[in-house]
């Protein structure tokens, strides 16, 4: 068996960390070998010995992290920005992720989430305003009265859920007094919100 050098090793791991840190996710091997001109053979079979030895995780294509990245990111929840969410009339959201956030798991927890940034200004009686960013818990059930990312044919908005099953229908409230109610037969959960990002604004 060939001995491997330790520093291609290190030139690996070290580029990993340098990648993720600049752009919030893991390069992949095609990206590793164009930057360290490691050939790709090479870097894949340093990176299968890399990940056999615990020194390096991997989860897919563009999820390797270092035992050192991995320490650091302990205590942190790493949260993808999905894009904008009507508060008003629905709008289509796209998952087409924008970038990512790290954010404590002391203050926010942990679990599955994501995070929009709220358009429009049908909940501003509870503080969402358009610009917000809301950090949504991914999940496909709600509680009555909480508010969820609803999606309804193909259009997503975030909004009050009010189940009405006697009725056959859901309402989704608005937090504007000024709007009226949406009546649909039935929609599909998306997330349920659990806190708002927001700049202070000073008058």
């Amino acid at each position: 068996m060939r001995t491997k050098d330790e520093t291609i090793f290190t030139e690996i791991m070290n580029f990993i960390d340098s990648y993720s840190e600049s752009n919030g996710y893991s390069p992949t091997v095609r990206e590793i070998s164009d930057s360290t001109e490691i050939p790709r053979a090479t870097v894949q079979r340093y990176l299968q010995e890399l990940i056999q030895n615990g020194q390096v995780m991997s989860g897919g294509r563009r999820s390797y992290v270092t035992e050192r990245d991995q320490r650091q990111r302990r205590g942190y929840i790493r949260v993808p920005i999905l894009g904008a969410v009507a508060c008003g009339l629905p709008t289509y959201a796209e998952e087409n992720i924008e970038d990512y956030v790290q954010l404590p798991s002391s203050i926010f927890g942990t679990g599955d989430f994501y995070m929009l940034r709220a358009n429009g200004y049908s909940m501003i009686d509870v503080g969402i305003t358009s610009g917000d960013f809301v950090l949504i818990r991914r999940q496909d059930t709600a509680e009555p009265g909480q508010i969820v990312v609803a999606l309804v044919e193909d259009e997503a908005t975030l909004k009050r859920y009010f189940p009405e099953p006697e009725r056959h229908r859901v309402r989704l409230h608005p937090e504007n007094k000024v709007m009226d109610d949406i009546y649909v037969p039935s929609c599909e959960i998306q997330g349920v919100a659990v806190k708002v990002l927001k700049d202070l604004s000073y008058v």
